[in-house]
């Protein structure tokens, strides 16, 4: 589970609440963007967006334990995260996300997949739907922020 804050003034309580929820589930928790809150709250580690990238290698000194996600949308961000221990690559179809960009769809995906030596989930307009379409990608796994839940 990736927390992103975005600044909310209530981000400590919310990560708390979470780490709570998430150790009790097994599940890890990874904190947006913000060591600093990852720390305070015993999150498993931290979520990084494209632009903060160049920051992998120095998280997993000060934090040798930590998983370090980064955010990717093109062949170039795949490149520089390859330090990571997953890359988030996105958007793989439509999204309503207002942050997506077009969309790479399963056989770019696939070709990006495939150029990285970190392992890469897919993310962006993923869901029940269309996730059969990634089988076969390499995908190391799928993230959704709402599309794997609800009716459709």
């Amino acid at each position: 589970m990736i927390y992103r804050a975005f600044g909310d003034p209530g981000a400590d309580d919310v990560a708390k609440r979470l780490r709570t929820v998430t150790r009790a589930r097994g599940i890890r928790l990874l904190i947006g963007a913000d060591d600093g809150l990852a720390v305070r709250v015993g999150a498993d580690g931290v979520h990084l967006p494209e632009r903060m990238a160049h920051r992998v290698l120095r998280l997993k000194l000060r934090q040798p334990g930590w998983l370090i996600s980064v955010a990717a949308h093109s062949r170039t961000a795949v490149c520089r995260g390859q330090s990571a221990d997953a890359i988030v690559l996105s958007a793989v179809f439509p999204s309503r996300s207002p942050s997506a960009g077009q969309a790479l769809g399963p056989i770019r995906f696939a070709q990006l997949v495939r150029t990285s030596r970190a392992p890469v989930i897919a993310l962006g307009g993923v869901n029940k739907q269309n996730a059969p379409r990634l089988i076969s990608t390499g995908a190391a796994g799928l993230a959704a922020i709402d599309g794997l839940t609800g009716p459709d």
